[in-house]
């Protein structure tokens, strides 16, 4: 390992260690445009199964929905306090529109002819367009878990605070965004902005499993 690909490690590690789920935010320190565009450049960069993502994402700014999303929220003011409030949403169905489209930009972005991908586009059709509706949700909202998870990363690497958050009435938050009309269904809630002084939780020690626990070589 050479000394800048040491620095970049030790400088991730360190941003995953300084993170925590804030509890308390200041509602006065905004995320500045730049760094916003940043977060959602990571989202968008995010792996997801085939490449589809199947999902999008709610960047919340204003006060006013905030303040009617908060009650489905179990009341927690992360919802109202922090600079954005993110709403990863899987599709909760889906039929070859999704992968016909998705061949369009492969096609598009890689100069290549559409009917050379007919074959890779038949495999992901076999694959996912049997599945029960129920299935084809869970499958969606695990592809949008992927990328809150870059989100939270990114956020650490640019010391701009998040909560993931999943005590939330899915129905209640739905409805307050009008998901339904869209095809989609909340499946995580990430606030993010900038620590309040007061919230003690960033005084509490990491608690995590032992290497040796977590992983099983084999």
């Amino acid at each position: 390992m050479n000394s800048t690909t040491e620095k970049m490690t030790t400088s991730y590690l360190d941003a995953l260690k300084w993170r925590y789920a804030t509890k308390k935010f200041d509602p006065s320190k905004p995320i500045d445009e730049k760094d916003l565009a940043t977060l959602k450049q990571a989202v968008r960069l995010s792996a997801s199964s085939y490449g589809l993502q199947p999902y999008s994402v709610l960047v919340i700014s204003d006060t006013e929905l905030r303040e009617k999303l908060r009650p489905a929220c179990w009341n927690q003011p992360q919802i109202t306090d922090a600079s954005h409030v993110f709403v990863f949403a899987g599709k909760k169905d889906f039929d070859q529109t999704l992968i016909d489209s998705y061949l369009d930009l492969v096609s598009t972005t890689r100069n290549l002819p559409l009917d050379s991908l007919a074959g890779y586009g038949d495999f992901m059709k076999s694959k996912l367009l049997d599945l029960p509706q129920p299935s084809k949700a869970a499958w969606a909202s695990h592809q949008a878990y992927l990328a809150a998870g870059n989100f939270l990363s990114a956020a650490a690497a640019l010391q701009i605070d998040t909560c993931p958050m999943e005590g939330f009435e899915k129905e209640a938050v739905d409805a307050v965004l009008n998901l339904e009309e869209k095809g989609l269904t909340t499946a995580l809630i990430v606030a993010a902005g900038y620590r309040s002084e007061s919230d003690q939780t960033q005084f509490y020690k990491k608690v995590r499993r032992t290497p040796e626990e977590l992983f099983i070589h084999i």
